[in-house]
């Protein structure tokens, strides 16, 4: 379960053997006159593996370059770019020619080009489409109203790291409603976040400490860069707060309050408080680690534990619903769909799930409206399109159905589900040779489609056209050996064939796959009743009525079965 969580674990742990490699390529050097070649290569082969695990894995060759930089050849940023600014030659020795730097520094934003070039082309020279709702300030047509929400939603993951309480799978969907003025008082912490930085900043770059300043600096590397990505700076990403991503980040996170706490322990008089404060602080968030842990092991936990994080996200009610309903409580799921359209009015998988629940139980009139609306919402939502057919199906408005289920099935060339739908609405208007060729498209597309198989041979039976019924109804178990349904249908054919061996051999099989279906029992004692075993059809149409006492045609038939035992005895 959450497999797809993985991708940020196996992210952070090339990420991190990528660092470490580059570290070791410094290492081995015992003069500091030579680098080692193979080891800065693996560490640009790791961060390749990082990017394929995840995109943002890609920046630890940035980090790399900044350590390389600062820690290792310990060179002022500051210093740096003051001389660059006043156009000092002096700055070509700093960078230049100390040990081959700059030439590292290519070779690593090379690699990191080629790599990300590499990327770009498997997804198809394009980034991925995301909607409004997934990033609202992306979409926003004012640079006012984007620059201060994505500094809000620094502000958000900023906040998370320090106190990761508030936690949610999905933060899309109005769970953080934008910011649209400067009277917002949520612009305080943006200006906090930037004053904290900025002061961060200048301890890093300003500093005569040259230890605090590589310290610093190589925390704040590793607290930004691996965020860059979803910062929607170079491109728009797909979520407006993304707790994954700030994974990595976490990193250096983890150095600057270490740094700081060793400072304060300098400074400090009560060493002693300072301790208890830090490992208060680390029972806290493994107690709140173990909470999380826990919410993630089932979907209902899950999803239950957001609302209360984002009750104004529409996608938060719809994942409650929906796990609801796939646990048969389709009553309750019904008040989270209905939220989740009010909170979301162009929500068409909602619609189309509420529109399901409601086509159950028969209520056609609000589903069909509902239905009508999604597919007039989004055009090419063809599983909308299917289920409306089966709504207007229902209520027998035969013509619109068929338009419906062909609307879908142009949007989605490959759809199993919809052609056989067609074919059931084909049958209903007694267009056989059309249902037939409608289900046979479905197995075609689903070769395990037990449903359309299973009507094939119902209908061939029903028609009269017994060798083909039974044709059919081989290949099916062929593909579907397991089946006890199209075992149940095909033993029925066998029967009315005269092929009662195999017939019952066959009603065996189903019966002990299914051994509560009354329909089973009951069949096999028809069986048994043409066939002349009149014990055993006895045996079986008692067990068919006392796990369906409302079967009238079994009853029927036990009925004719005692004339005819009363007759035999009579005789006898």
């Amino acid at each position: 379960m959450w497999i797809v969580g993985r991708a940020d674990l196996l992210c952070a742990i090339f990420f991190l053997l990528s660092f470490l490699g580059y570290c070791k390529a410094f290492k081995e050097n015992k003069e500091g006159s030579q680098v080692s070649i193979s080891w800065v290569l693996l560490s640009v082969f790791l961060g390749t593996m990082a990017m394929l695990c995840k995109e943002q894995g890609v920046t630890i060759l940035g980090l790399n370059a900044l350590f390389d930089a600062v820690v290792i050849n310990r060179l002022n940023i500051l210093e740096v770019v003051l001389k660059i600014l006043h156009k000092d030659k002096s700055v070509e020795s700093l960078v230049v020619f100390r040990k081959g730097l700059l030439f590292r520094i290519t070779f690593l934003l090379s690699g990191g080009a080629t790599v990300l070039y590499a990327r770009w082309q498997i997804m198809g020279t394009g980034p991925p489409a995301f909607t409004e709702v997934d990033n609202p300030a992306s979409f926003a047509t004012s640079l006012f109203v984007r620059a201060v929400n994505y500094n809000y939603y620094y502000s958000l993951n900023a906040w998370l790291l320090l106190c990761p309480w508030w936690l949610c799978f999905d933060w899309s969907m109005g769970c953080v409603p934008l910011i649209k003025s400067v009277s917002d008082w949520r612009i305080i912490a943006l200006v906090l976040l930037w004053l904290c930085l900025i002061l961060l900043a200048c301890q890093a770059l300003g500093s005569k400490d040259g230890q605090k300043r590589r310290i610093l600096t190589l925390g704040l590397g590793f607290l930004i860069i691996p965020f860059l990505p979803a910062s929607n700076l170079f491109f728009r990403v797909g979520f407006v707060v993304a707790e994954r991503v700030t994974y990595l980040p976490s990193i250096g996170y983890c150095i600057l309050i270490t740094y700081g706490f060793c400072l304060l322990c300098k400074q400090a008089k009560n060493k002693k408080l300072l301790v208890a404060a830090l490992l208060g602080l680390l029972l806290i968030n493994v107690w709140r680690c173990i909470i999380r842990s826990n919410q993630w092991r089932s979907e209902e936990q899950l999803f239950r534990s957001a609302l209360s994080v984002c009750p104004l996200n529409a996608k938060v009610h719809y994942n409650v619903g929906k796990n609801l309903a796939d646990n048969g409580n389709q009553s309750a799921a019904i008040s989270y769909y209905r939220e989740a359209v009010r909170l979301n009015p162009k929500y068409v998988h909602a619609m189309n799930n509420l529109g399901n629940i409601l086509k159950e139980k028969n209520e056609l009139h609000e589903a069909e409206e509902l239905l009508s609306l999604a597919v007039q919402i989004q055009p090419d939502f063809a599983a909308a399109w299917m289920n409306l057919g089966i709504v207007q199906n229902s209520l027998r408005r035969y013509e619109e159905a068929e338009k419906s289920y062909w609307t879908a099935i142009r949007h989605r060339k490959k759809y199993p589900d919809c052609y056989y739908n067609l074919g059931r609405l084909y049958a209903d208007l007694n267009r056989h040779i059309d249902a037939l060729n409608a289900w046979r498209n479905a197995t075609v597309l689903k070769p395990q489609h037990s449903l359309a198989w299973n009507n094939m041979i119902i209908l061939l039976d029903n028609t009269g056209n017994l060798a083909q019924a039974e044709t059919v109804g081989r290949e099916a178990l062929e593909l579907i050996p397991n089946d006890h349904s199209l075992m149940f249908s095909l033993a029925n054919v066998l029967g009315k064939s005269q092929k009662y061996k195999e017939s019952e051999a066959l009603f065996h099989k189903a019966i002990k796959a299914n051994p509560t279906a009354a329909s089973y029992h009951g069949n096999l004692a028809v069986l048994y009743h043409r066939w002349g075993n009149f014990d055993l059809a006895k045996k079986h149409y008692d067990v068919s009525l006392k796990l369906d006492p409302t079967a009238a045609g079994t009853r029927e038939n036990y009925s004719l079965l005692k004339k005819k035992l009363d007759q035999l005895q009579k005789k006898g």
